[in-house]
């Protein structure tokens, strides 16, 4: 019998199943290599000090090294001297103040909607202004303005005769400052949520007999949940370690846990309790912006569907 590799083409006899040609080494994507600065300055600027700070933690107090062995002590610490009451603090006064902002900023949002450009322009404009000062001094303003003898209580004194005291060193006007503080925080993801509510879908949910409630419940709040939900993890997350508004206004009337640790990095000396109480911020921030990140369809968001 003739062999059927001798009947065929030397360049088909060569082409077996078995001498397939090689593939192409892997070479890394140009996505990629565009990332690769970011993903080290991601790395290097904020995954390291991170994962320092964790460790630190867990290094027995009074010690500036990472060589000792590790301990819980400084967790134990937080509850047996106290220290979770700032914690608490902290977080009751980043719920407040998302909880107020949310219900400001809605109607300002819708307001801004109904506006004619210009003048939406204008009123976004002056409401970014105040963020060009820093925030430490526009805090110090309002603690001239609402201090005994400051601006108010003086200028009633001179004009009317009456005296308004200090209206600082109370928990209200530091829940206040938080407000003031981070209102845009809140506003214009809100307002980014609200421009995906068609106006002619409330128009015609209005001709069908839709109250206003039923338009608000059924139309405008769904679509504009991502934006509401956005606003309210950056000014929870922002505002869980709130430091200047406590320390300004509320006179050391209560001690947020940014304070706390400010105290143990530097006039206590004790990195690792303070390492130990950054951990439980960032444990808490991160784990509301997960979950709250998980109700939202980030693919339709980017476009990506």
């Amino acid at each position: 019998m003739t062999d059927l590799s001798e009947t065929l083409p030397a360049s088909a006899a060569s082409a077996r199943p078995s001498e397939a040609p090689a593939r192409p080494a892997w070479r890394p994507s140009t996505g990629l290599l565009c990332a690769l600065p970011m993903l080290l300055l991601l790395g290097l600027g904020f995954l390291a000090p991170l994962l320092i700070v964790a460790v630190y933690s867990f290094m027995p107090r009074g010690t500036f090294s990472l060589t000792s062995a590790p301990t819980f002590e400084n967790y134990v610490d937080i509850v047996a001297q106290n220290f979770h009451i700032s914690f608490l603090w902290s977080i009751w006064l980043a719920l407040l103040t998302t909880v107020i902002l949310m219900a400001v900023c809605w109607p300002l949002a819708v307001s801004i909607k109904k506006l004619s450009p210009s003048r939406a322009l204008l009123l976004t404009v002056l409401i970014v202004a105040p963020l060009f000062v820093a925030e430490n001094i526009r805090l110090q303003g309002w603690s001239l303005f609402l201090d005994r003898a400051g601006l108010l209580d003086g200028g009633l004194k001179a004009t009317v005769g009456l005296s308004t005291g200090s209206l600082t060193a109370n928990v209200p006007v530091v829940v206040f400052g938080m407000v003031y503080i981070y209102l845009p925080f809140m506003l214009f993801p809100m307002m980014l949520g609200l421009a995906n509510v068609p106006p002619a879908a409330l128009e015609a949910a209005q001709d069908l007999g839709a109250s206003r409630w039923q338009q608000f419940r059924d139309i405008e709040l769904p679509l504009a949940a991502p934006g509401l939900v956005i606003g309210a993890l950056l000014v929870f997350v922002i505002s869980l370690g709130a430091f200047s508004e406590s320390k300004f206004l509320g006179k050391g009337v209560i001690v947020t846990v940014s304070e706390d640790i400010e105290s143990a990095f530097t006039f206590g000396q004790n990195w690792p309790r303070g390492s130990a109480l950054s951990v439980l911020v960032i444990v808490l921030a991160g784990a509301a912006a997960f979950f709250g990140l998980r109700r939202l369809d980030l693919d339709s968001m980017l476009g990506r569907k």
